[in-house]
């Protein structure tokens, strides 16, 4: 059996390009997340016990800064485009050089939160839909 090594990577330079425009710098947090179950059915025998895992749906969340006064920053971008189809493409980290593996995925627009609480940053969690599955390519 093979030792597999590992090279963990620190999220503080990515890509996050959303349709035709980067938003990497109002993000704090990309994470595209799989929800899956398990479906169970039991027949009146002890060998008629069977499991079934369910295809997976994916979501991406985003965490951004709240910003009303820039034209077209990331909060407007998601208010005004809700229930769209658009590009997501994803890079943990920005290549210094050769190159760096990116996750693209369609998802489904919806809009974040508005306001917060005092003293803090305004900062909202959106999560989006994604249509299929986030393809990984190394390029």
């Amino acid at each position: 059996m093979a030792t597999i090594t590992v090279q963990p990577i620190l999220l503080t330079n990515i890509d996050l390009k959303i349709a035709a425009d980067n938003y990497e710098a109002a993000v704090s947090k990309v994470q595209f997340d799989p929800t899956s179950s398990i479906v169970k059915w039991k027949g009146l025998t002890p060998a008629s016990v069977f499991n079934f895992s369910t295809s997976a749906d994916w979501t991406v969340t985003l965490e951004f800064a709240q910003d009303w006064s820039t034209p077209n920053s990331l909060g407007q971008y998601l208010l005004a485009n809700a229930g769209k189809q658009v590009t997501v493409t994803f890079k943990p980290q920005k290549p210094a050089t050769g190159t760096s593996p990116t996750w693209t995925a369609t998802v489904i627009i919806a809009p974040g939160a508005i306001g917060g609480s005092v003293d803090t940053v305004a900062s909202a969690s959106v999560t989006l839909a994604v249509v299929g599955v986030p393809a990984l390519t190394v390029a």
